[in-house]
């Protein structure tokens, strides 16, 4: 089913796949066109109906806030994938326009732990060098820090960091050197 974020998602992604690109402007203001809109009170039944349909979702600790199109998404899960499939349950809906994930991740490793798991997956990811990334763990915070040959690289390693178990934030400092 077409949405107007999945567009605009796609668009944005394109951009950053461009070799060289370190940063992407996204200003894509989405429209719907009048059958494709919908009450806030619509959506938000039908994103409430889609958490709770979604395996990998904790839906009972996830609160929804919709308004004008716009969903904000907010409470506490303890992985990055369960806060990643509420968003990608909803983004695709009828009369979204955009997404705001708030939901935080509850911490349940120590900080030495994570970082060897990150670390690991460096190393077993192909598309990356893991010799150039330095990881940094704060708490439930990781830093990324380093140099890499292309954005999409880059890319890879804050998927990689993000995939943790635990993770709530990734503060990627990589530079893109080509």
């Amino acid at each position: 089913m077409w949405t107007a974020t999945n567009e605009k998602l796609a668009t944005e992604r394109a951009a950053q796949g461009v070799f060289g690109v370190k940063a992407v402007v996204q200003e894509i203001k989405v429209r719907l066109p009048g059958p494709l809109e919908r009450s806030d009170e619509d959506i938000a039944k039908a994103v409430a109906d889609a958490l709770t349909w979604t395996m990998f979702v904790p839906h009972d600790r996830i609160k929804v806030k919709v308004q004008d199109g716009w969903v904000t998404l907010s409470g506490q899960v303890d992985w990055r994938y369960q806060r990643d499939a509420a968003e990608n349950a909803v983004c695709n809906l009828m009369g979204v326009v955009g997404v705001a994930n708030q939901i935080t991740v509850k911490p349940s490793l120590k900080p030495t732990e994570i970082k060897t798991k990150i670390e690991s997956a460096f190393q077993r990811n192909a598309l990356l060098d893991a010799r150039r990334i330095a990881v940094r763990v704060q708490g439930d915070k990781v830093v990324l820090e380093g140099s890499v040959r292309s954005y999409a690289e880059k890319k890879e390693a804050q998927q990689a960091a993000c995939s943790a178990p635990g993770i709530c934030e990734v503060e990627n400092k990589i530079v893109v050197n080509p």
